[in-house]
């Protein structure tokens, strides 16, 4: 892959969201006082210089294969949440540029009315210039997970770090919310990630970033200043390399 121009910090980065992160303390649908607190934290990000992408996923709208007592055809479900998606990544947009954020959506889905198809060297060139991109639609494909549409474009848009934020402080032995004895690790290999089959992350995600030496920060995003601390590679979360 051809050597882009990056920002003066010399940083771009891939930011993994969830749909749920989106749904603040409610089950479902978008809370905008936790989107207006995201958009904050990446414009200071991206007002340091770095070049910034942006995947979120679609679960406080709809999860796809993994619906329960909604019996639908998995394929029918997966583009189902990819348009999920699509609606989140607009949610942001929206509030991004209230706050003077240059920000351009890129799709997997051809929906022109709304949203860019995504192009490599569109979405390089938009980083380039210094705006937030926004990478919607998945893989455009169905049986991929946002997690690996993550590390996809991450490798596609020649990112240094995979920054997967959670409301969870890392990777933990255990699942932390019914684990008490839980630790968490600071650093791991990917094949550990693998071998133990922890789901803090989609394992095919874990693949495409062990085969391109792409480094993941599992954090919690959910304390004020973490993504800016991760991007800045700050002692947090779990370094996964």
């Amino acid at each position: 892959m051809k050597k882009t121009k990056k920002g003066k910090s010399g940083k771009r980065v891939m930011l993994k969201i969830s749909g749920e992160a989106l749904a603040g303390e409610k089950s479902t649908g978008i809370d905008f006082d936790t989107v207006h607190a995201i958009a904050s934290e990446i414009r200071e990000v991206s007002k340091a210089g770095v070049e910034i992408g942006v995947v979120i996923g679609g679960g406080n709208i709809y999860r796809g294969g993994r619906a329960k007592n909604f019996k639908i055809d998995r394929v029918v479900g997966d583009y189902m949440g990819m348009l999920a998606t699509i609606i989140n990544a607009m949610a942001l947009q929206d509030v991004l540029e209230q706050m003077g954020v240059q920000t351009r959506v890129l799709t997997a889905i051809h929906m022109e009315q709304i949203a860019e198809p995504f192009i490599r060297r569109r979405a390089v060139r938009h980083l380039e210039k210094k705006r937030v991109v926004i990478f919607a639609g998945g893989t455009g494909n169905p049986y991929f997970t946002t997690d690996t549409a993550a590390a996809l474009r991450a490798i596609e848009i020649g990112a240094e770090v995979f920054l997967k934020a959670t409301k969870v402080e890392g990777v933990y032995s255990g699942d932390p919310m019914t684990d008490k004895s839980a630790k968490r690790y600071t650093t791991m290999k990917y094949i550990d990630v693998l071998n133990k089959k922890l789901k803090v992350i989609d394992s095919t995600a874990i693949s495409l970033c062990m085969d391109n030496s792409i480094p993941i920060i599992i954090f919690n995003m959910r304390q004020k200043g973490n993504i800016k601390r991760a991007v800045m590679k700050q002692n947090i979360g779990t370094l996964i390399k």
